[in-house]
């Protein structure tokens, strides 16, 4: 406001020195600044009578810099001085800008008032402390001492309330006190009036000042009224209100609040005391002319009384101080309810919120922050299990921070005294400054920031993730960040962040490589779940012993130099310390890291000397630190390895002795190089009958030695001339990097790709164009089994689904065709970034259309992969988001039983509806398992499920778990995109498998399958996909086995017995051993509670039956499927509908001991050492081709074993 102007505008004499100007300025910003009233600001004078005309423009060089430098020019010229002051240059506005407005100097003031009101407490017991009621001093100053006979006993001696006997020094303490009390009311008064004079004096705190200021300030002019009695207890109440402006005014200062919870509790106990306060005194001073109390003996009534105790001991004996215990009770029942219920209300408010974090714990106890925007019992528990996995975060506490209330399932868990004390709730945003410094975090170790994946819109869920991040770390910039994304094109907006896991990145990729390498899925989801081996132990079943033993493994790292693992080999190569490590520990050295280098290496093969500074990464049941070390003195006393792998769980040991990893890289279609080259049985050894010897690994790099079978056959192939039975549709193949990204960020990645880019009406697999006439997939004649890929939209996830299918090492006559089955059509630039990579289509259909299913090739299929939908990840009733998947999924596995097909769910739980079989007792078994591996506090109790160990079923929630454990492992994101090939390091090995034939069991185990693999092709072996024939037992016939396949089942099992008479029982299958399938078909029913008695008569016709009645069922949808293929013109020669693989159960076993023997079939995941890290470059180009040629003939020949 514009306040009144200074009288004295001084006009400035011509022809002044040159410095008076600026002085003159800076002395009248001084005096601004001193005063605190306003700006000044000087203008050119105007003259009067020349208002209405043309202002002239100001020259250049009158800038403000020259009015403050003192421009010569200016001396001529004449100012105004004009003030804008910002608040009314008044004595009562400078009073009030003291008092009220400022609030430091409010504050101060508060302080001393609350003081004030204390000391005069303090002062009234210390009267009544030296008061003798028997001596009383009137207005005559005469002193009358009472007895108890003085007056009659229903008589009241007002004399003794109204007079009181103070002492001289007391009497003047209390003056002092009042007279300031006084002035400061009146000042008070005078500076808030607001024109009302009669609503300032009826305040109650202004009547109460007055009741106890006056008194003490009248008896200064009239001294016989020095003992009067002055209720100076009632000053309390004054205290009271201090002490709540006060606090207000500390709020206001410090710029931070208390909660509200906070100030109830502090009014509620201020009123409480209070009224105690004003009882007790009141009673005791009545009670001076009755029974004569002392302030204790009130103060103890006054206690029993408002807590409805009541003893009777001590009683007011006359009817004042009776009516005001009356009083009193009467304004207890009115106030008190009152603030309890506000008290109870602020109470259920914050238990919504969850108020706030300590301070006091931030800066003394360790805190990790969970942003969520909405939270579920799954995601809380699989981050609460994971997190407090781990041995050093058992002192950490989990602030949970959402802007959504708490679901009652929540709130239960939360209440469990196992979380109770370690994890807080907080009702919050994460936009909000204030709701961060709630869970305190700037002093966070951690902030995870998850996605909401339930969205429908899964890009505002990103967007919101996004701004989460961008809210903490301009509010916390030193707090580390771990971030989940969904969509791959929004990742770099969160590259600030300490790790970001990318979903649908991590979940195309596990896709993909699921179709060439079975169960990745499963693979990548037991890495990074911690667990502690112990799975299934006590299970008759072998399968399930073996395979959730190994599922304990996980990678560590370690120095070398602190190792005792790998300390001893500093100065040999990484493929002789991998296997010698294996060989002696049962660790798996997989990959390691410079000191210089920040990039992890997975097998970068012999050439690679270890050195005392790597770092070192393995997979093991355990960590080194943890491990004891048990040498061979154990053997001598007859314990075998085997034993101690069977034994049940002194961890330490075995993890040392037989660690079993939960690695495995899978391949349903591996490559065939690998078993021609390397697992060949020696000439020179195999006809005699001892064992066949196997090359000793070396310590340093033999080049003559290395890579007889290197896929550096591939590179040159498209140098190889073309047989003419491949057509005129094959292509010329390049290598190189695709040239279109869909989106920023993604991983450049060496791959096939065309010479020219395919057009867009080329990659429609079901209509023709001006190019090819093909309007279904059998017209192609492509020679490899399809991938179909079924998803809504094609999204740039997409984009990470083909790249690991087209990567450069794998061999271009084994890559498939991929055809995208969308349900929306693609855009032009996904088609541009997809256009040069071969053999890519795409065709608009769902998997629900039997003519889409079979104009996209589903009879050439391979596998089949279903893609979560978007649109249905959110349902009203939660699992219930799966149920149209699940269905059609059945459907496809009823149509095509010989078809692989990779199914993502949203919910883990409901892959037990996969591929269901109603009433098998297995089924019921393994899922009473789960539910005791559950009560156990296992957090892979789904392991056991068929689907997921077979890596059928994938749920992308599963690997939430990674981002989770890169808090105490900041490699695990970096290894797990270097196996799903996300990102590809110059020097880093590559996962693919291998196929044990019958050729190759004469390795016989899996230490001597990794001799012959370090020591022929430097390449590492991390686990076995195993695969096994199983009886499913059902109580109506299982409906997916007959009589006469069990029948051919059996002969084949009695052959191949035959062949492998000579293997001991540690990896065979469970149907070689009568007792163990019997333990087995006892345990399945006992857990399932179905009786044990053979089958009868009637129950063997039944079963028969259900056969015959399943083979007409079966033959219905035969006859169903080929009418539609001659409805669509198609041919029908290739559908098998009797081609069935329900009667084997598949698993992954990562890192087996070295005694494992090896299985015919067994898929043997190796890491193999990158192709371009040891590319000749002695060989002359023509020898090399040459060379190159000759091996990628022998990879053909061998093609069906692979």
């Amino acid at each position: 406001m514009m306040g009144h102007t200074q009288p004295e505008a001084s006009m400035i004499p011509p022809h002044r020195p040159s410095s008076c100007p600026g002085d003159r300025v800076s002395e009248d910003i001084q005096e601004n600044n001193c005063s605190n009233t306003g700006v000044i600001l000087d203008i050119s004078t105007l003259k009067m009578g020349e208002v209405d005309s043309e202002v002239p423009p100001l020259p250049p060089r009158y800038r403000f810099r020259d009015l403050l430098l003192g421009d010569q020019s200016f001396h001529n010229d004449d100012r105004v001085q004009v003030e804008f002051y910002v608040n009314e240059n008044t004595f009562k506005e400078r009073l009030k800008l003291f008092f009220i407005k400022n609030q430091r100097s409010s504050l101060r003031i508060r302080l001393f008032n609350l003081s004030l009101k204390l000391l005069t407490c303090l002062l009234y017991i210390v009267r009544v402390s030296l008061d003798d009621p028997t001596e009383v001093a009137g207005p005559s100053r005469n002193h009358t001492r009472f007895t108890n006979t003085t007056f009659k006993s229903n008589e009241i001696n007002w004399e003794l309330i109204f007079w009181v006997n103070r002492r001289v020094p007391v009497w003047a303490i209390q003056v002092t006190v009042a007279l300031i009390s006084f002035l400061e009311a009146m000042l008070l008064t005078y500076l808030s009036y607001k024109g009302n004079i009669w609503e300032q004096i009826f305040q109650v705190s202004f009547l109460l000042e007055m009741i106890n200021t006056v008194p003490f300030i009248i008896t200064i002019f009239w001294p016989p009224l020095r003992n009067i009695f002055v209720p100076v207890f009632l000053n309390c109440w004054l205290a009271k209100c201090a002490l709540e402006n006060m606090i207000n005014d500390l709020h206001r200062a410090i710029q931070r609040t208390h909660s509200a919870m906070f100030n109830q509790v502090l009014i509620l106990i201020c009123t409480l005391l209070c009224l105690v306060f004003t009882g007790a005194c009141g009673i005791q001073h009545l009670e001076r002319a009755g029974k004569n109390l002392s302030l204790f003996d009130a103060l103890y009534f006054c206690i029993v009384t408002f807590s409805t105790v009541g003893y009777g001991d001590v009683t007011p004996q006359i009817w004042p101080s009776q009516l005001l215990v009356v009083i009193m009770i009467c304004v207890a029942l009115v106030v008190l309810p009152l603030q309890f219920e506000e008290l109870a209300y602020l109470w259920m408010e914050r238990q919504k919120s969850g108020g706030n974090y300590s301070r006091h714990r931030a800066q003394t106890e360790k805190h990790v922050v969970l942003c969520v925007s909405s939270i579920k019992i799954d995601l809380l528990m699989d981050f609460l299990n994971e997190f407090y996995a781990h041995p050093r975060l058992q002192d950490y506490y989990v602030v949970i921070l959402c802007p959504t209330e708490m679901d009652i399932q929540v709130r239960r868990v939360l209440q469990i005294p196992l979380w109770s004390q370690r994890v807080i709730y907080l009702q919050g945003s994460a936009l909000k400054d204030q709701d961060l410094m709630r869970a305190k975090m700037d002093d966070a170790e951690a902030c995870f920031i998850l996605s909401s994946r339930n969205e429908v819109d899964r890009t505002a869920a990103d967007h919101q993730t996004i701004l989460r991040a961008w809210a903490v770390k301009d509010f916390a910039p030193n707090c580390p960040l771990y971030v989940q994304i969904l969509k791959p094109e929004n990742k770099f907006h969160v590259k600030f962040a300490d790790q970001v896991v990318c979903e649908e990145e991590f979940k195309y990729a596990m896709l993909a490589l699921n179709c060439v390498c079975p169960a990745t899925s499963t693979l990548v989801t037991l890495l990074v779940h911690t667990s502690r081996g112990q799975e299934g132990q006590m299970s008759p079943e072998q399968w399930q012993k073996i395979y959730g033993r190994c599922s304990g493994n996980e990678v560590y790292h370690i120095r070398l130099c602190d190792s005792k693992f790998f300390g001893e080999y500093d100065g040999k190569s990484f493929t002789y310390a991998s296997f010698h490590a294996h060989k002696k520990y049962g660790v798996c050295l997989i990959g390691v890291k410079r000191e210089d280098n920040k990039s992890i290496l997975l097998n970068p093969g012999p050439r690679h000397i270890m050195a005392s500074t790597d770092t070192c990464y393995y997979i093991n049941i355990t960590k080194e630190e943890n491990s004891a070390f048990i040498f061979k003195q154990e053997e001598s006393k007859g314990v075998p390895v085997g034993g101690l792998y069977d034994a049940p769980s002194r961890l330490p040991v075995h993890s040392i002795i037989a660690s079993m990893g939960t690695v495995a890289m899978d391949l349903q279609n591996p490559e065939p190089a690998e078993n021609s080259c390397k697992l060949a049985l020696p000439t020179e050894n195999g006809g005699g009958s001892r064992r066949p010897s196997i090359a000793p690994v070396l310590e340093l790099a033999d080049s003559s030695a290395i890579l007889p079978c290197d896929l550096l056959t591939d590179p040159l192939e498209d140098e190889t001339p073309h047989s003419e039975e491949e057509g005129f549709l094959v292509q010329e193949y390049v290598k190189g990097y695709p040239p279109n990204s869909p989106y920023i960020g993604s991983s450049p990645t060496l791959c096939h790709l065309l010479q020219q880019k395919a057009p867009f009406c080329c990659l429609r697999l079901d209509k023709g164009c001006k190019h090819n006439s093909f309007e279904d997939a059998k017209a192609y004649g492509f020679k490899n089994k399809l991938i179909i890929v079924s998803a809504e939209t094609a999204g740039n996830g997409l984009y990470n689904f083909i790249v690991p299918l087209r990567a450069y090492y794998r061999p271009r006559k084994e890559l498939n065709p991929i055809v995208l089955l969308l349900d929306n059509p693609p855009d032009n630039h996904f088609l541009e970034a997809i256009c040069w990579f071969p053999m890519v289509y795409y065709m608009a259909g769902t998997i629900d259309n039997l003519d889409n299913l079979l104009q996209c090739g589903i009879i050439y299929a391979d596998n089949l992969v279903v893609v979560d939908k978007e649109s249905t990840m959110s349902a009203e009733e939660d699992y219930m988001a799966d149920a149209k998947t699940i269905v059609n999924v059945q459907t496809m596995f009823r149509l095509f039983p010989s078809l692989s097909i990779i199914t993502e769910l949203t919910h883990p739980s409901n892959m037990r509806f996969m591929q269901f079989r109603a009433k098998d007792c297995y089924s019921l078994a393994l899922s009473k398992l789960e539910k005791i591996e559950r009560d156990k506090g296992s957090n892979l109790a789904f392991m056991f499920r068929l689907p997921f160990a077979a890596g059928r079923v994938f749920s992308i929630s599963m690997l939430d778990t990674l981002l989770y454990q890169s808090f105490v492992k900041d490699y695990m994101i970096a290894i797990a995109r270097l196996l799903l090939g996300l990102d590809t390091t110059p020097g880093s090995g590559y996962l693919c498998a291998i196929k044990v034939t019958e050729e190759d069991l004469w390795i016989r185990t899996y230490g001597r399958l990794f001799q012959k693999l370090c020591s022929s092709s430097a390449e590492i072996p991390i686990g076995i996909y195993r695969t096994e024939s199983h009886m499913f037992s059902s109580s109506e016939s299982q409906v997916s086995i007959n009589v006469d396949d069990c029948d051919d089942t059996r002969d084949r099992r009695e052959s191949w017995k035959e062949k492998t008479a000579h293997r001991n029982s540690t990896g065979s299958d469970q149907s070689e051993h009568p007792l163990l399938r019997k333990k087995s078909m006892q345990w399945a029913r006992r857990l399932s509670r179905k009786s044990a008695k053979p089958p009868s008569r009637t129950e063997r016709i039944t079963q028969q039956r259900l056969n015959l009645y399943r083979r007409s069922e079966r033959q219905e949808l035969s006859e169903l499927v080929k009418n539609r293929m001659k409805h669509l013109g198609l041919p029908t020669a290739g559908y098998d509908e009797m081609n069935d693989h329900q009667n084997t159960l598949s698993y992954v076993l990562i890192n087996p001991p070295p005694d494992t023997i090896l299985e015919l079939n067994d898929i043997v995941y190796i890491i193999r050492s990158d192709p371009l890290a040891h590319m000749p470059e002695d060989l002359p180009s023509g020898q090399t081709g040459a060379r190159m040629r000759q091996d990628y003939s022998s990879e053909t020949r061998d093609e069906t074993h692979l």
